[in-house]
C-alpha cells in the first residue's frame, strides 16, 4: 500500500483557457490557512528537508515539475509532480524533500496552519526520535 496520497482536481478548462480550483473542505481535506509558492529554484537545489508536528499540506505543481520525496519513518516514496490537476497530500509527521525542480517550476502549497517555527522538525534524527516517542506513548 502506498503512503503517497494523491488528490485529483477537476479540469474546468474550456476554449478560453485552463482552470482548476482548490477548495477547502471540498477537494482540500482541511481548512486552508496559508498558501505559498516555491519558484525560481535551481535544478541542483533541494527544498524542504523537514517535517511538521501538526501541519497538513497539499502541494501542487502548477507549472513545470519537481520531485517530492516523502518519508513517514517506516517507508519512503518518491513522486514527480507535474500537473495543476494532481496534488499530493502531506500529513503530520512526514519528512519531505523537494528536488529536481524544472527551470519553470511553480509549486503551490496549501497549508492547514499559519507559519509557526515551533511546528517544524528540522533534523532527520529528531524526526525519527519524535516518531519513536509517539509510538511509545500509544502503547
Amino acid at each position: 500500500m502506498s503512503m503517497v496520497n494523491l488528490i485529483s482536481f477537476e479540469d474546468l478548462s474550456d476554449n478560453r483557457g485552463g482552470l482548476v480550483s482548490y477548495e477547502e473542505s471540498r477537494n482540500i481535506p482541511f481548512p486552508i490557512k496559508r498558501v505559498y509558492c516555491i519558484y525560481n529554484v535551481g535544478s541542483d537545489v533541494a527544498r524542504g528537508s523537514h517535517a511538521h508536528k501538526e501541519l497538513q499540506q497539499v502541494a501542487v505543481c502548477i507549472q513545470g515539475s519537481c520531485t517530492m520525496l516523502l518519508d513517514n519513518g517506516r517507508e519512503k516514496e518518491s513522486i514527480v509532480l507535474s500537473s495543476p490537476y494532481v496534488g499530493v497530500y502531506i500529513g503530520r509527521n512526514v519528512w519531505r524533500v523537494m528536488k529536481n525542480f524544472s527551470k519553470d517550476c511553480v509549486l503551490v502549497v496549501l497549508a492547514s496552519k499559519l507559519y509557526d517555527e515551533s511546528d517544524y522538525i528540522r533534523t532527520y534524527d529528531k524526526f525519527l526520535n519524535e516518531l519513536k516517542v509517539g509510538q511509545d506513548e500509544e502503547r
